[in-house]
């Protein structure tokens, strides 16, 4: 006999009993009393106020300010020629005006994404149930409902993902946006946040992106498939599935005949046509001509004072002088590493690279960097301060002797130099006595510039240099300046603009890139005012640009030569400093330059690393590396250009001889010696002698003819 307990018989009984007793208790009459009721309505009022209230104080505080201020449209720069050439924005989207759109776009977006959108207020009710109750059976919150201000919210200002506190959260700042904004400027906003697939943001971008079209001129079909893409932007690209697009494009076309936007006839010879999209490469401007245009926005900011921030959300049109062959001549150069000394793995031989026209200060090309680009970046072209090396010696002392009176076959003293313990040393290491003005400026001897320098004087150089734009400091006062030994520096833009002096005889025009500045209807924020300097009269300038020939010609920079175009150029070098850490190092270069011009255009090359130490130097010189890039990027931009000689100035006579094959013959010797010493006459003693021994200079000067 089985005596165990029955627990399920037990819980049976024990519930039979509590039943019966239910049915005989008897609930007290106080739902029959109409103080019930009344006290349960105010309950109830009071709660649905309360949550009203709430909900409205909530809603209150969102902000919704963003939508309110204006989207970041791209600024545009434009070429000499008003040809768009690069375009510049903080935002991956291109806004465009509801104006700009055209209306059955707009009806295709509304009649697919939300057909009551003038009728709600911000939340289709209708809808938002219907989506709800869907929401619950399947417990996955995935379902439609959203009206365009509600997509608008969640693009904004929302996360994406799928919960119902975010749909709660969606709502609410849909409301706000409704009773911040009109249904139009809901309807802009949304045209220029909504997502096309392809990365692509905004109608514009998308009409660009699918038909190299902009939105203004969507058509009936265009329109319809990309308001069938915003369903599923990866589902239903065209890109992605040609047939489902066209599926999609012919629901949206339906939807519109539906809703009366378009007839049913429209509707069947729109379904009917195949979609047709871009087939040409779409014309990114973004990135284009980037080492310019990072210049552009540096004088912008620079020059005029706008803010980065300006530059990249007004929409500016910035109109420059560059010249689209003469900077793809340089970008092609700048990319090919056969033109530039190897670097070591860790660091590249960088460069930088100005070129202008002389006539009017336009700077047609610049690069300012070597390797990958990136916004903005060190430009090596216009903020690189460096020792300019022997490029500085036109300027600092041969330009200013002429206009002392000095003539190119002027001799000059080249031998053992100490003035004052600074000694400096020709670049062989050798000495020739004495040397003429023109084979000191060929090849490039150090001992005869800086003798010169001494006899015009420190003051007179720096006075030149500085009408020529080159900044000095209260620290370069010193005899080394001849050389190039400034305190802080300079760039290839200020030595190529000071140079455009040498190749306009004597007339300098200040460099720039802009033109002008102006909004996108045209109204002009800023303009560039043309200044010039006259640094040096005609005659002078037009003999330093002979000088300057001999040095391609015959001196130091033959690789610079255009075959039968004429250049005058000048090469520099700047050594290793004398410090412990490069001991042992007999031929190193910290920095090489070129500087060179033909008729037509100027340039200024500068090459080294951005860090100088034992392991990074260079070993070429001024003549080799920069001097090929002038030739290839010269050659280049100046292709179909017709040779075409300086130009003389008026009444220009050469008067001077550098000393030809005779040049020993004794009458010319006796009539040179004679023309040098009326001359210093004339100037009042102002040309020195040696400072070691005034009777020594003419024994020295004897015996050249002896």
């Amino acid at each position: 006999m089985n005596n165990s307990p029955d627990p399920q018989g037990k819980w049976q009984a024990y519930l039979s009993k509590a039943l019966a007793k239910c049915r005989t208790f008897k609930f007290p009459a106080f739902y029959k009393k109409p103080k019930f009721w009344r006290n349960l309505a105010i309950l109830f009022l009071f709660v649905l106020l309360s949550g009203l209230g709430a909900g409205y104080y909530w809603i209150s505080t969102l902000d919704v300010s963003k939508l309110e201020s204006p989207l970041a449209k791209p600024t545009y720069i434009y070429d000499q020629a008003g040809n768009k050439i690069s375009q510049l924005s903080s935002s991956r989207i291109e806004p465009v005006t509801l104006e700009q759109v055209p209306q059955l776009a707009q009806q295709a977006i509304i009649a697919t994404e939300d057909k009551r959108f003038y009728e709600h207020q911000g939340v289709d009710f209708r809808s938002i149930l219907r989506a709800l109750i869907q929401d619950l059976k399947t417990r996955n919150f995935s379902e439609g409902g959203s009206t365009i201000s509600q997509q608008l919210a969640k693009n904004l200002f929302l996360t994406s993902d799928k919960t119902l506190s975010r749909k709660l959260k969606e709502a609410g700042y849909a409301i706000k946006i409704e009773a911040t904004l009109s249904k139009e400027e809901i309807l802009e906003a949304y045209l220029n946040h909504i997502y096309f697939g392809e990365g692509r943001w905004g109608l514009q971008e998308a009409a660009r992106y699918y038909f190299g079209k902009n939105a203004e001129e969507l058509n009936l079909e265009e329109s319809a498939l990309l308001a069938g893409i915003l369903k599923g932007p990866t589902i239903y690209s065209p890109l992605q599935d040609k047939e489902l697009a066209l599926q999609r494009r012919n629901i949206v076309l339906a939807m519109m005949a539906d809703q009366g936007y378009i007839t049913a006839k429209e509707a069947a010879q729109a379904t009917a046509a195949p979609i047709a999209l871009r087939t040409k490469p779409l014309d990114n401007l973004s990135g284009k001509y980037a080492p310019y245009v990072d210049y552009v926005i540096e004088e912008a900011i620079n020059r005029y004072g706008f803010t980065e921030d300006q530059i990249l959300t007004l929409g500016l049109q910035i109109h420059t002088q560059m010249d689209a062959k003469v900077q793809q001549a340089a970008e092609t150069v700048y990319k090919d590493d056969q033109f530039f000394p190897q670097g070591q793995s860790d660091q590249k031989v960088q460069s930088g690279i100005a070129i202008l026209d002389q006539h009017t200060g336009a700077i047609r090309g610049l690069v300012g960097y070597r390797g990958e680009s990136a916004f903005r970046q060190f430009n090596h072209a216009s903020q690189l301060k460096r020792q300019p090396g022997s490029i500085i010696k036109p300027l600092m002392v041969y330009g200013p002797a002429l206009e002392k009176g000095y003539r190119p076959d002027a001799l000059l003293y080249d031998g053992p130099l100490d003035l004052d313990g600074y000694a400096p040393k020709d670049w062989d290491g050798q000495t020739r006595g004495w040397v003429t003005m023109e084979e000191a400026i060929q090849q490039s001897w150090n001992i005869p510039a800086v003798w010169l320098f001494d006899q015009i004087g420190i003051d007179t150089g720096k006075a030149f240099v500085q009408k020529a734009g080159i900044p000095l400091t209260e620290k370069d006062a010193h005899l080394s300046l001849a050389l190039g030994g400034f305190a802080e520096g300079v760039s290839p833009l200020e030595i190529a603009q000071a140079y455009t002096a040498f190749a306009n005889q004597g007339l300098m025009h200040t460099a720039h890139a802009i033109t002008k500045i102006t909004t996108a209807d045209g109204h002009v924020l800023a303009q560039m005012q043309p200044e010039s300097v006259q640094v040096t009269e005609p005659d002078h300038a037009y003999t330093m640009t002979l000088l300057l020939q001999n040095v391609v010609q015959q001196g130091t920079a033959p690789k610079a030569a255009l075959g039968s175009r004429p250049v005058a150029g000048k090469t520099g070098s700047v050594e290793l400093p004398p410090t412990q850490e490069f001991a042992g190092i007999s031929k190193g270069q910290k920095d090489v330059w070129f500087v060179g011009y033909t008729p037509e255009l100027t340039a200024a090359i500068w090459m080294g690393y951005d860090q100088t130490d034992r392991d990074h130097y260079l070993t070429t010189s001024g003549g080799s590396g920069p001097a090929v890039v002038f030739h290839e990027v010269l050659s280049s931009a100046l292709k179909d250009t017709p040779i075409k000689p300086f130009e003389v100035p008026a009444g220009y006579v050469k008067d001077w001889n550098i000393w030809p094959e005779g040049w020993d013959d004794q009458d010319e010797y006796d009539q040179n010696k004679d023309d040098d010493k009326d001359k210093k006459d004339k100037k009042g003693k102002k040309n020195k002698k040696d400072p070691k021994d005034k009777n020594e200079f003419w024994d020295l000067f004897q015996d050249l003819w002896s």
